[in-house]
């Protein structure tokens, strides 16, 4: 299992990476391949800033450390540079094994219990911090610092106060507020006993099909960047002052590091094809004021900088981030992301360490024998003791600075364990200030906003009564999905935010998802919008917003004479002209969060008519004028003005005091229907293009196929002709391990026209010597969004030596996970085992009646 895991992981960083660079290419700014020492003359560009920390290093602090280190074990040290998730490590497996930190990912709780009570978590710090001190073995006794997702208040907590998501935060524009936020959402990370959080998000969005949009603060980086320091001086305190790192206050994080919003395609953990010039005035932004503000640590992104993986680039970890921009905290990675790091796995990867990443983020099974191969290669020199000492010193350095060798264990401090810090008042009153403050009105025919409070309401959407929905993903559970009302103690829903507000006012609000109703209401206010995800699993092909039912209601009510009011629940920009339309008045409500009535308090007027709250919202991103997969942000705007197409342009938002003329909207999406063809050939002679025939080996090293002859670790590719010269390919696997070879590209194919018309996935094969383990063949749409049939039965029956044809159902492939709308690899070949065939003519065909149907 840990192996068809790794494998994976390989197919996918292929597919996030977006193409390969060859072994020994170099990158803009001196920097060598990803993951190798780079020289001490390489030069950083010149408009990388020298910053300086509010948070200075301390001398006495310094020794301190220097004593420490002397007496640390090589073993003691490299478990430093170990984090593991709760589900996969007990308090005693950390005293063995050394542990530097533990973490919850989304959807993990103590006792695997999601409706763990405070004390429960308490007791879990505890267990870990005592295990980690535990000195009775001769050790040193370290103690363990816990991260977790806090990114939009403690929200793996049940009751926790749940702010807006980052996106619509950007619509406030409202810096104090984000640090009221962050010092919030430190309180009650402290509560639990948790040490530190994996916040801020400091990506700058510039594709709005990326599935963590919503985890941007705006597509400009200057709002990006007087956000970073004010949300870092609210979780830590600020620098230089008794509040820093005290009781109420945790460990920040910057990240992902960096440009993990500037992907091509919106790609999540792909490649960002950008100039080093464009990776500075963009994405870095945002860690400039970070850094400044005294950060103490940072997270390595994901994606890749010009085709390698930042948890192997050297420049940017060490050179710039660490050198020129002088951090001295830590570097930790994100989840098992050094496993895609060339010519690594998810249990080795010296490269990540050398390259400047000081701490594994090891969240899956395998992270003891991670801690194995890296002592080991402590022990050779394969990491030099000078990078060993530099990145535990850097670890050891944030402990101290958080108090954690002096606290004690964390139930005996100040905080820990009350429960009345979990959502209380004064957390959801910023909260709900927060929502008011975010919400973006886009259109209000005739003024119908503000509403009359006393008069009857209709409340009618999928969205109007689901707290879920409304908070979105990293809500409880890692997509935000699986929940419902009551896993949300003390939250609002939309729905009863409005109800109290008509209720106290003399009048009437009606509940009802599908807008039927007895008695005909003044006004229909009807909530819809995307449902929650996170991640990848949020990665869209185009930016249509696919709500017919919802479209349906709105005409519906709307038909009726009733004036409609629309709150649409987004985690991005979407074209909703038809939407928009059929409502009188629009609102973007982004995913508010818990606090519900934030919403109604803005849009119903007080009981003597006058305005409770304006609309002060101004929108983040651009608002898109059709549902074309084009990125539309200010960046292209100042690049070029004629290439800017908004429906509504970053900064808009209409407030009470503006008249609203605007005139029915276009309802073209300018999406074109897919391409009906009998057949797409992706591999005819040679990778056609958008492809590239790429292959991963053994070691995990990634490398394009340009020559006749490719041989790498338990794999060989070689040009062969069938009709003509090199027409097809001979694969050889060696049976030493899992490789695998197939076609990628970092640009999405909409495959979805095959899949209506009984299409397959066919490929010509020549079996050579049968396969002596399991055989798959794939296709994929990203991470976590791929598809494998195994087909290791058809090839050991098929006749050595004879071409056949083999087709595998696309309906198959999709119920299995693919997306065809979105595919980025058409086609990949994957075995651990033994195996010699050859392949020809690989494309995807209409009306095919295939040998491999699933169901």
């Amino acid at each position: 299992m840990i192996k068809k895991r790794i494998l994976l992981g390989a197919i996918s960083g292929l597919i996030a990476g977006g193409g390969l660079v060859g072994c020994g290419e170099s990158k803009t700014g001196g920097s060598t391949q990803a993951g190798t020492p780079s020289s001490d003359s390489v030069q950083v560009r010149a408009d990388w800033p020298q910053l300086t920390s509010k948070v200075a290093k301390d001398p006495v602090l310094e020794a301190r450390i220097d004593a420490l280190l002397k007496r640390m074990t090589l073993e003691e040290k490299v478990g430093q540079l170990i984090q593991v998730e709760i589900k996969q490590a007990t308090p005693q497996d950390v005293h063995k094994y050394h542990v530097g930190s533990v973490l919850n990912g989304g959807g993990a709780f103590p006792n695997n219990d999601k409706h763990a009570s405070i004390s429960d978590w308490v007791a879990l710090a505890d267990a870990f911090y005592r295990a980690s001190t535990d000195t009775s073995d001769g050790g040193v006794g370290i103690p363990v610092i816990w991260g977790t997702d806090a990114v939009h208040g403690h929200n793996n907590v049940i009751g926790a106060t749940l702010f807006p998501q980052n996106i619509a935060l950007g619509a406030t524009r409202d810096p104090d507020l984000m640090q009221k936020i962050a010092t919030a959402t430190a309180e009650e990370v402290t509560a639990t006993g948790i040490d530190w959080s994996f916040a801020p998000t400091l990506a700058v969005a510039q594709d709005d099909r990326w599935g963590r949009t919503y985890e941007s603060f705006s597509e400009d980086p200057a709002v990006v960047q007087s956000y970073g320091g004010r949300m870092v001086t609210g979780l830590q305190g600020a620098a230089q002052s008794d509040d820093f790192l005290d009781g109420g206050h945790v460990i920040a994080t910057a990240k992902h590091f960096i440009a993990d919003g500037g992907t091509r395609d919106g790609v999540d953990r792909g490649d960002a094809q950008i100039s080093e010039k464009t990776l500075l005035k963009i994405h870095a932004p945002g860690y400039f004021s970070a850094i400044e503000a005294g950060v103490q640590t940072v997270m390595a992104s994901f994606s890749s900088w010009q085709g390698h993986k930042m948890h192997g680039n050297k420049y940017l970890l060490t050179d710039v981030l660490k050198g020129r921009m002088g951090f001295d905290g830590f570097v930790v990675g994100d989840w098992n992301g050094h496993a895609f790091v060339d010519g690594c796995s998810a249990v080795s990867c010296p490269a990540a360490i050398n390259a400047g990443l000081d701490m594994f983020m090891a969240a899956e099974p395998g992270w003891k024998q991670l801690y194995a191969n890296t002592l080991a290669q402590a022990k050779d020199g394969t990491i030099p003791q000078e990078r060993l000492d530099d990145a535990v010193r850097r670890i050891l350095r944030v402990k101290m600075r958080a108090g954690l060798f002096d606290k004690g264990a964390p139930s005996t401090r100040p905080l820990v364990g009350q429960a009345d810090v979990i959502g209380s008042p004064q957390h959801r009153a910023i909260a709900r200030r927060a929502v008011r403050e975010s919400l973006v009105l886009l259109k209000n025919h005739n003024a119908l906003l503000p509403l009359n409070a006393s008069s009857k309401v209709l409340v009618a959407g999928d969205g109007a009564d689901n707290i879920g929905k409304q908070a979105g993903g990293w809500t409880i559970t890692w997509q935000g999905t699986g929940n419902q009302n009551s896993d949300f103690p003390g939250a609002t829903s939309i729905y009863g935010g409005i109800a109290a507000a008509v209720k106290q006012a003399g009048g009437h609000a009606d509940l009802s998802e599908d807008g039927s109703y007895t008695d005909k209401p003044d006004v229909a206010i009807v909530v819809f919008g995307e449902n929650p995800y996170a991640e990848a699993q949020g990665d869209i092909a185009n930016l249509d917003y696919r709500g017919d039912s919802d479209l349906a209601l709105l005409k519906k009510l709307r038909g009726e004479g009733i004036p409609v009011v629309s709150l649409f629940i987004t985690g991005r920009p979407l074209w909703v002209n038809p939407e928009i339309n059929a409502s009188d008045a629009f609102v973007v409500i982004w995913q508010p969060g818990t606090e519900g009535e934030g919403v109604a308090d803005v849009l119903f007027r007080k009981a003597d008519g006058e305005v409770h709250y304006d609309f002060t919202g101004k929108l983040p991103f651009t608002w898109p004028d059709s549902a074309v997969p084009t990125p539309r942000n200010i960046a292209r705007k100042a690049a070029d003005p004629a290439d800017y197409h908004a429906q509504y342009a970053y900064d808009f938002g209409l407030s009470y005091s503006d008249t609203d003329v605007a005139a029915a909207l276009p309802e073209d999406s300018g999406l074109q229907a897919p391409s009906a063809d009998s057949e797409l050939q992706v591999f005819a002679g040679r990778a056609l293009d958008p492809w590239n025939l790429e292959v991963v080996d053994t070691a995990n090293h990634r490398r394009a196929i340009t020559s006749s002859v490719t041989e790498m670790a338990g794999i060989r590719v070689q040009a062969v002709g069938r009709n003509m010269q090199e027409d097809s390919r001979r694969l050889q696997w060696s049976g030493q391990g899992a490789a695998s070879v197939g076609l990628f590209s970092s640009q999405r194919t909409d495959l979805s026209s095959y899949l209506k018309s009984d299409g397959a996935l066919v490929f010509d094969v020549k079996v050579n010597s049968a396969p002596s383990s399991d055989v798959r063949v794939g296709m994929s749409c990203g991470i976590d969004c791929l598809a494998e049939q195994p087909i290791t039965d058809l090839l050991r029956s098929t006749k050595p030596g004879e071409w056949r044809s083999v087709s595998v159902s696309l309906q198959c492939l999709a119920d299995k996970g693919a997306q065809l709308n979105m595919v980025l690899s058409p086609f990949y070949m994957v075995t651990e085992g033994a195996m010699d065939v050859s392949v020809n003519s690989i494309r995807v065909a209409s009306d095919v009646d295939a040998d491999i149907k699933c169901g």
